[in-house]
């Protein structure tokens, strides 16, 4: 029987191989919107937002750094995805805002997608899943928490 280091450490592999096949699967479906699966990443963070977001708390939300982010929403408002638009809370940190092509690219990405979520999910319990996140999420949560000591 593993331990549960070992098996934590299992957990974190097929993590990572699962990442990449979602990044390929994303890609692959989103590519002639325009989009990437970074991209298609972005937009969801600003899409799904109770309110305009700030590259850097883009970033924070989705656990990358603000360079990349920066990076990427530089290319998403260079191509008309997205554009930045005043703060009124801080002077030089810009509220990235979807326009019309972003939100119609996230859109048909999101469409697109929901049809592979429902074939992933069949045979699959509700309750597995939500607990499956939990798992996810608290080892998530305690890496954040560890990275600072």
């Amino acid at each position: 029987m593993p331990s549960l280091a070992d098996a934590t450490t299992e957990l974190v592999l097929e993590v990572f191989r699962l990442n990449g096949e979602l990044i390929a699967t994303g890609d692959d479906l989103v590519a002639d919107l325009g989009l990437t699966s970074a991209r298609w990443q972005v937009l969801g963070a600003i899409a799904l937002a109770a309110t305009p977001l700030t590259i850097a708390q883009i970033a924070r939300n989705m656990g990358l750094t603000r360079q990349s982010v920066q990076r990427i929403a530089n290319d998403l408002a260079a191509e008309g995805f997205l554009r930045f638009a005043p703060n009124p809370h801080h002077q030089r940190a810009k509220l990235a805002l979807l326009t019309d092509r972003g939100r119609k690219a996230y859109t048909g990405a999101s469409a697109r997608w929901a049809p592979k979520a429902a074939a992933l999910s069949n045979g699959l319990k509700a309750k597995d899943i939500a607990a499956a996140v939990a798992l996810l999420r608290h080892i998530r949560n305690r890496l954040d928490s560890t990275s600072t000591d």
